[in-house]
């Protein structure tokens, strides 16, 4: 037996995702969403309406940074969400996170999070909230690699967002492997 939601944002995993830009002065600013993923092969979409700071610095800058949220930094993760740049402005500081200017955009890497999506803005839309970036480079902290340069999910603990319990979880082991395990079917 099914117990039926109605229409509800209930997707697992989904990702928690750190957004940082750059406003007109060169600060750094950031936010939590976990409205987003991949959407092509180098592009990600994520749903961020117009109203926060960083969304108005990224239509600025053309450019943005998306880390994922790791379970070494739920607290300041979750901070970055709940205060807005508007109103706080020295947000990313107060969570103790530091960033680096990145080598391919103008945006910031928040030094903390060890695995981040470097991307220009392709489009966005304000009624829908919908943005698109191009994924242009994507860059790792050596300590989240594996012996032979690959990420390591089980080293980067990624967190991901359980709607309907308004709950951060951690993503869990290998259970089997892609574009394999189904051979053993046909």
């Amino acid at each position: 037996m099914r117990k039926n939601f109605g229409a509800k944002a209930y997707l697992y995993p989904q990702p928690v995702l750190i957004i940082a830009s750059y406003d007109e002065n060169g600060t750094a600013d950031a936010m939590n969403a976990a409205w987003g993923g991949i959407s092509e092969a180098n592009q990600i979409s994520m749903c961020l309406s117009a109203g926060h700071k960083t969304v108005q610095n990224i239509l600025m800058k053309e450019a943005f940074t998306v880390s994922v949220a790791d379970t070494a930094h739920v607290t300041e993760c979750d901070y970055v969400g709940l205060v807005s740049g508007n109103d706080v402005p020295d947000k990313l500081e107060k969570a103790g996170f530091h960033t680096t200017k990145s080598e391919f955009v103008d945006a910031p890497l928040i030094d903390e999070l060890p695995l981040a999506l470097e991307c220009r803005l392709v489009s966005y839309d304000a009624e829908s909230c919908r943005m698109v970036g191009e994924i242009i480079n994507v860059c790792a902290d050596e300590k989240i690699l594996d012996e032979d340069g690959n990420i390591d999910p089980s080293k980067l603990e990624p967190i991901t967002f359980d709607a309907a319990n308004s709950a951060y979880l951690k993503i869990g082991e290998k259970v089997g492997n892609a574009f394999q395990d189904g051979n053993k079917l046909k």
